[in-house]
């Protein structure tokens, strides 16, 4: 049995340390003291060899700065976004820490609601050191399957992307669009994501995978999606600020898109759906956005 342990104490830092536990000893920590079993200090948890990080991604950078001590770790990153100052991808933040071959990026379709009822799915595992990616997928419990690649950056942006567009999906069917329109709008968001990855390197295959289409078709049709859910409450006329303090969660999906937006127009990539996103955090009217949107030519 090998120890591991979790960092980040939320829902999906939790639904993984109930996973993890199911075959080995995995112990769970957060910045800040929870009366959770197996709970141990950052100092423990950072004595693993193994170590899982599920924090808010805005929060990686300063966490990692005041915190970690690479002695060696292996380490499997879980949270999704990314930084919005920064507009930097989560693997060149780790990658001032540690050496690319001693870390993974998980994604896929993963409600940690589901994943703690043992509800089966199946996710990706991308790394530069493939044996590494095999060791982290045979941790997992069998109503998780596993596949293993070394498209990091894809998965990145895959699991970042998705958590935008399932705000716009949000926003639809908060305003009773209808099924077609939600299909039309996240098969269209699933080209803007490619456009976008692609720009960086990312596979092909990648964005039909369980990372691209598998998390994002999840993400944008529920409302166990958080991201989702702050696009049903701005399609009600509600400004960002409620909608982050009645939430009470992280919506890693808003300061994803301002970093998305501040990059594509950087680059000169073509993202649509994202800057109206971002036009409406800003104050622009939620029919006003998706009027422009159904007239706008693509390309």
């Amino acid at each position: 049995m090998m120890s591991i342990a979790v960092i980040g104490a939320g829902k999906w830092g939790s639904a993984l340390h109930l996973a993890l536990k199911e075959n080995h000893i995995c112990f769970i920590s957060s910045p800040h003291p929870r009366d959770l079993e197996d709970f141990v200090s950052i100092k423990q948890a950072l004595e693993c060899e193994y170590v899982v990080f599920a924090l808010s991604s805005q929060g990686i950078r300063a966490w990692l700065k005041e915190h970690f001590i690479y002695k060696g770790q292996k380490i499997l990153i879980a949270s999704k976004g990314i930084e919005d100052q920064t507009c930097q991808f989560l693997d060149e933040i780790f990658l001032d820490f540690i050496p690319k071959e001693n870390f993974c990026v998980i994604s896929g379709p993963s409600f940690a609601a589901e994943v703690m009822q043992k509800l089966p799915t199946a996710l990706m595992i991308s790394g530069a050191n493939l044996e590494l990616c095999k060791k982290f997928a045979s941790f997992f419990p069998d109503f998780i399957k596993t596949y293993i690649d070394d498209d990091v950056r894809g998965a990145e942006i895959c699991g970042a992307y998705k958590n935008v567009l399932a705000i716009a999906s949000g926003i639809s069917d908060g305003l009773k669009f209808g099924n077609n329109a939600r299909a039309a709008l996240i098969s269209r968001g699933l080209i803007e994501m490619h456009r976008f990855g692609k720009y960086f390197g990312a596979k092909e295959e990648t964005f039909l995978g369980l990372s691209g289409a598998g998390d994002l078709f999840l993400t944008a049709s529920s409302v166990l999606s958080r991201n989702y859910r702050v696009g049903l409450a701005l399609a009600q006329n509600k400004t960002l600020e409620e909608i982050l303090h009645d939430l009470q969660e992280v919506a890693e999906g808003v300061k994803t898109a301002y970093a998305i937006e501040k990059l594509a127009k950087s680059k000169g990539i073509y993202t649509p759906i994202t800057n109206e996103i971002v036009a409406i955090f800003r104050g622009k009217s939620v029919y006003e956005a998706t009027q422009k949107l159904l007239r706008q030519n693509d390309d």
